[in-house]
């Protein structure tokens, strides 16, 4: 590694801070926000929970993580990686 590698190191580390503040007080604002439109709108929401409920399946099934098990793409002649 040579002096330019470890600028360009030490720039993004000090910029990665930043962002991470940056998307924690996105995070924060976004859940406060969500709270008070929870709370003004509770009798929409509580009305219509299982409709929501049914929404949340195929979110769940789009935004989970797909390692780990190693259950959907290991052939089945070979064992699944799993640590004792």
């Amino acid at each position: 590694m040579n002096a330019t590698d470890q600028e360009h190191l030490h720039d993004t580390r000090g910029q990665s801070g930043l962002n991470r503040r940056m998307r924690t007080a996105l995070l924060m604002v976004a859940l406060i926000g969500g709270f008070y439109l929870l709370r003004e709108h509770w009798s929409h929401v509580a009305g219509n929970w299982v409709y929501l409920l049914l929404l949340a399946c195929p979110l769940m099934h789009l935004l989970h993580g797909h390692g780990g098990d190693g259950g959907h793409g290991a052939p089945p002649d070979k064992p699944a990686n799993r640590e004792a």
